[in-house]
């Protein structure tokens, strides 16, 4: 540090992801120093080539293998990604005596006892979920400083997600269908970015639970969405089973967000409202 209130610059992995390009962009409006590093540079995977991007300043790993379908035929790859690639950050990190802020996800969850506090037993139904709590037990047990921030139903500018599915979908044709047995909370990687910067200003440690305030289902969000954007394609209501799939998803996702509301600035904003602001410049 160079002086009062001023940090080393911070490493963000998974820079050009959704939640990455959100995060540079609110650390840079809050005059906090950050470099961004991500593929094909460097690879978390390859530990000399996370050795030589580290530097001397806090760490915030955005960095996953995200695609859930894929991680069950893939399951290897993903857990080299979001598990052992995440202990390995942690025990350089505990050796340079750095600080580690994780992303971590709803997925460890079964879905079966909402709303979640940090405190609840995790229960992985996937492949995905499986990798994701392993990353989030090998960070914890590199001993580093570190907090683990754990979001849902994410959706912004720089990625494919539900929100930006639904209205190509409902651009093309006149009805479709989406599950109204999903529950959680359509929560903005501007909104995630916004979480992660005060956690990191606050130095917190330990896990916490993000997600707008509020919950509705998949088939609400995709309601907003079709009426927001003025089209006039029907939405219909079905059960999960209507999709088949390999993956298990939790079928109630809320969070408790009691405890990282002692660390946000402002209270935490409701789904629907953000989601209709991002809505007006279109998805």
């Amino acid at each position: 540090m160079t002086g009062p209130g001023a940090m080393d610059e911070v490493l963000v992995l998974g820079a050009r992801g959704m939640l990455g390009t959100d995060l540079m962009a609110a650390l840079a409006r809050e005059e906090i120093p950050a470099r961004g590093a991500d593929l094909p540079e460097v690879d978390v995977t390859d530990p000399d080539a996370m050795a030589a991007a580290l530097g001397a300043g806090p760490v915030i790993n955005c960095a996953a293998w995200t695609d859930v379908e894929a991680a069950e035929e893939h399951e290897e790859r993903a857990r080299q990604v979001n598990a052992d690639a995440v202990a390995a950050l942690g025990r350089q990190a505990a050796a340079r005596g750095l600080y580690v802020l994780h992303v971590s996800t709803d997925f460890v969850f079964d879905g079966r006892a909402a709303p979640y506090a940090e405190d609840a037993v995790p229960n992985p139904l996937g492949a995905y979920g499986r990798s994701k709590l392993a990353g989030e037990r090998g960070l914890a047990a590199s001993g580093c400083r570190h907090a683990i921030l754990r979001l849902q139903w994410t959706y912004g500018r720089a990625g494919r997600h539900f929100v930006s599915k639904v209205a190509a979908l409902a651009r093309t044709r006149d009805r479709i269908r989406v599950v109204n047995d999903q529950v959680g909370s359509a929560t903005a990687t501007t909104e995630a970015a916004a979480a992660l910067v005060a956690l990191l200003r606050a130095r917190a440690e330990g896990l916490f639970h993000f997600a707008a305030g509020g919950a509705g289902s998949r088939f609400d969000v995709a309601q907003v969405v079709v009426d927001r954007l003025g089209l006039s394609c029907v939405v219909e209501p079905c059960g999960s089973d209507a999709f088949p799939s390999r993956v298990r998803r939790p079928p109630d996702s809320r969070f408790d967000c009691a405890r990282i509301r002692g660390v946000l600035p402002g209270p935490v904003r409701g789904w629907r409202e953000v989601l209709e602001e991002y809505l007006e410049d279109g998805p």
